[in-house]
């Protein structure tokens, strides 16, 4: 594994940042505290600019290069999940029901990691757009950052993120050309009945049995009414109603997750739940209200752009420990909305065995953020070579 030689003279300096930032979780768009230890360190490495506040926490900050040149935008996602964490460790979350179960203060680590290296060789043209961003986790500050412009503002013209993954070795990348992530959508259905006695159901109308039907009708979309080759998840992961056993509830309500690729898939996905809704509506006698939440779009790689990291990255752990085919994720990432802006590419960092993301005993592996970091450094290099 050809890591940076002086990438590796301070990982040790990388592990006690990310200790840190486990230690310190913030939610959503929040990470003040977080945004402030990064813009903290950023000066002390001698970055040429630094912009703050950016979707509320967000930062960008610009490395400059040896002459004149394009503008590589390198980015890390900041926020933890609202969970508690159950790891043991000595440098566990100290905030009650926050914790970084998904790495992302890895991801933070790897790209001050790589911004220290940046900033002391400047061995390429051009600029360097450090991004640290808020919100991955539901809040959509990818999109919030695009939308605040932060590509036309800084003129990024390529950008390149990484993702942990437990499920795959040690050092090892793996990317693919195409969609490498789904689109994720949200849905609440929410049926009013009028409750009463549950010793006289005649005189209710009971919503449970019409939000327990369309759990039901909802599996029906998947199974009968798309193609078996489009990849398709529905997922209902909430059922809430009543308060005590001989009260017939007034109010029912289920909701879930969709994540497609296919546009045209998500668009039956969302007729079909219109009419699902309007089925029940009539044949149990209840009012339906549907509300669609329509998140993520598929995180999509440009083909150019996945080729050259993943030549980048066989620079760095080898051909054999990079899969440049590697098969698409059902989950979904907020770098979407960067790669819609400017081409670019995603990639998975595998970080070996243990609980996987977002499980209350996951742990970052502090092994990888050298390699990480190596790869977003050699990735501008060749990108943008000096001279």
């Amino acid at each position: 594994m050809a890591i940076v030689n002086r990438i590796g003279d301070f990982a040790p300096e990388m592990a006690e940042w990310r200790r840190w930032l486990h230690r310190h979780p913030e939610l959503g768009f929040a990470c003040h505290r977080t945004a402030g230890f990064v813009a903290e360190r950023l000066r002390e490495f001698g970055v040429d600019a630094l912009h703050e506040g950016i979707a509320t926490s967000g930062i960008v900050a610009i490395v400059d290069g040896r002459g004149d040149g394009p503008v590589i935008g390198l980015r890390a996602d900041m926020d933890a999940l609202p969970m508690a964490e159950e790891t043991g460790l000595d440098y566990a979350s100290e905030v009650p029901g926050a914790m970084h179960a998904c790495g992302h203060d890895g991801h933070t680590a790897m790209l001050l990691g790589a911004a220290k290296y940046l900033c002391e060789t400047r061995n390429f043209a051009g600029k360097v757009a450090l991004i640290f961003q808020p919100a991955e986790e539901g809040g959509g500050g990818g999109d919030e950052m695009v939308k605040e412009g932060i590509m036309e503002r800084f003129g990024i013209g390529q950008v390149y993120g990484i993702h942990n993954a437990p499920q795959f070795p040690v050092g090892t990348f793996h990317t693919t050309p195409g969609p490498i992530m789904a689109a994720v959508d949200e849905f609440t259905i929410r049926v009013t009945g009028r409750g009463g006695h549950a010793a006289w159901p005649h005189e209710t109308v009971d919503p449970l049995p019409a939000v327990v039907s369309m759990v039901q009708a909802v599996q029906t979309i998947v199974s009968r009414n798309h193609r078996p080759l489009d990849d398709l998840v529905i997922s209902v992961t909430q059922l809430h109603s009543g308060t005590a056993f001989n009260v017939i509830p007034s109010v029912a309500w289920c909701g879930g997750t969709v994540r497609t690729f296919d546009p045209e898939v998500r668009a039956m996905v969302f007729r079909r739940l219109e009419e699902i809704v309007a089925g029940h509506r009539a044949a149990f006698g209840v009012e339906v209200a549907l509300e669609i939440d329509e998140g993520y779009p598929p995180t999509v790689n440009a083909e150019g752009p996945a080729a050259f990291a993943a030549g980048v990255a066989e620079e760095i752990v080898g051909a054999d420990n990079v899969d440049r085919q590697t098969t698409r994720e059902m989950g979904a990432e907020d770098f979407s909305f960067m790669l819609n802006a400017r081409p670019g590419a995603y990639l998975f960092l595998g970080q070996g065995d243990g609980p996987t993301v977002h499980h209350p005993e996951y742990d970052f592996n502090d092994e990888i953020a050298p390699v990480g970091a190596s790869f977003f450094a050699r990735l501008v290099e060749r990108a943008q070579p000096a001279g």
